[in-house]
């Protein structure tokens, strides 16, 4: 089942879930969620008109933000002692539209339960976003098998043996279908301001200077990284390349 809603022009709220698996979740894998609540008509309605123009106001979006554990009743835990208190349990979360998922603790196994959330959000959603070990339970999940996909490079040979099943390529970020999947977690930065760029980018609207609409404005003059999909701008050592 593919999703009902045009996310260029929703005519309703989008509804953005986090996942957190019951694990630790690492908070950098998150992150990348703060470009919707940038972009989002609540946050800009406050910003004064000298700052921001109404042109771009107007192409803001209605989000919903969702935060979604198993049960939806403690606090989820984020690396640097960080706790999310849940709106959502996996039965009572409502259709999710986009989808985040960051990584856990490097040795922990998606539940059986956890699994088949996945499944079941991946069918009816538009957007499906992995961050750096974020890959790891889609995968088990089975939603990258016959796919392209990229993940840690120091992980790309073993992953290559193991899971021969996906194309697995050395990119910050790769997009197959509804799911886009990352290199390590700041690469999620990157993938986001491609994602919104891709659905959102290049509407009318301007912001008096020439540089676009509303996506392109705040992608640049919030100084989100638009680095080389490739790496050729990377300067990593060896260990961190394939």
């Amino acid at each position: 089942m593919s999703s009902p809603i045009d996310l260029r022009n929703p005519g309703r709220p989008i509804h953005i879930g986090v996942v957190l698996l019951n694990s630790v979740t690492e908070q950098l894998d998150i992150a990348p969620v703060g470009f919707f609540s940038g972009i989002s008509a609540s946050f800009l309605k406050d910003v004064p008109p000298n700052m921001f123009p109404d042109e771009l106001k107007a192409q803001a979006l209605d989000f919903v933000f969702h935060w979604v554990t198993e049960t939806g009743d403690a606090p989820a835990a984020l690396t640097g002692n960080m706790n999310v208190v849940p709106t959502d349990s996996f039965t009572s979360c409502p259709q999710l539209d986009i989808v985040l998922l960051g990584a856990t603790k490097i040795n922990y196994h998606a539940s059986e339960t956890e699994k088949a959330f996945l499944r079941k959000i991946h069918e009816s959603c538009a957007a499906f976003l992995c961050v750096c070990g974020g890959f790891d339970p889609v995968l088990s999940a089975g939603l990258l098998e016959g796919k392209t996909a990229t993940a840690p490079r120091f992980l790309l040979p073993s992953l290559r043996e193991s899971a021969p099943g996906t194309n697995w390529v050395e990119r910050r970020y790769v997009v197959d279908g509804k799911i886009w999947t990352t290199g390590v977690l700041l690469n999620g930065l990157d993938m986001v301001v491609a994602f919104a760029k891709s659905v959102w980018g290049g509407k009318d609207g301007d912001d008096g200077n020439g540089k676009g609409g509303l996506v392109d404005v705040m992608a640049s003059g919030g100084g989100w990284p638009q680095r080389d999909v490739e790496y050729r701008d990377d300067n990593a050592p060896p260990l961190f390349k394939v």
